[in-house]
């Protein structure tokens, strides 16, 4: 199996760093070919260029890169935390430079004289790893999980990615040494089960 593993967060000693290393690691002990890299450390520009805009065609080795490494991988596995609500601007720079047409999707006439997109990703899993300061109650009454339809409908559902699922680690700031082992652990979990047997 080869997985893509793409963490955004700017800061090397978070949570969201060990969650990425555990999921690799795993992944790695599996026999899987991950692909693993950390935008921030890698200095991946986030912001499209008009010559990508509806192009399947990049000057920035980067983003050749990591959109070869996507159509190449079974399963993809992005780490970010939950900034208003959203992946931070890294990681929705990495969705908007990789997840492009003719790549991830294509629009197509609808023989009507409109058109439809057509998904590209089919036959991948992907994992989304995230984490938060709001407790889960109040996430879903105040703010009704507005990571859930970026990721679902909005990215995988429209990149016809076959299955995907997004587990959110809270409170982070409060957590303690042995919530965080659990966390880790769950991670291992969930590697083993996206993996092959």
């Amino acid at each position: 199996m080869t997985a893509s593993l793409i963490l955004a967060h700017p800061y090397p000693g978070s949570f969201n760093h060990a969650l990425f290393s555990r999921a690799r690691d795993r992944l790695s002990a599996l026999g899987a070919v991950c692909h693993a890299h950390d935008l921030y450390a890698e200095g991946f520009d986030p912001v499209l260029t008009v010559a990508e805009l509806g192009s399947g065609v990049s000057d920035d080795p980067l983003v050749v890169q990591y959109t070869d490494e996507l159509l190449a991988s079974e399963l993809l596995v992005l780490v970010h935390p939950n900034w208003w609500g959203q992946p931070p601007a890294m990681m929705k720079g990495y969705i908007d430079r990789v997840f492009r047409m003719p790549h991830a999707y294509e629009v197509l006439p609808d023989g009507r004289g409109g058109t439809l997109p057509e998904g590209r990703l089919g036959g991948k899993r992907a994992i989304v790893l995230t984490t938060s300061n709001t407790p889960a109650g109040r996430e879903k009454e105040y703010f009704g999980d507005p990571l859930a339809s970026i990721w679902g409908p909005c990215i995988f559902g429209f990149c016809g990615v076959d299955a995907w699922q997004r587990v959110n680690f809270s409170v982070v700031e409060a957590s303690d040494d042995a919530t965080r082992k659990r966390w880790l652990d769950e991670v291992d979990g969930l590697m083993e089960a996206a993996a092959p047997g």
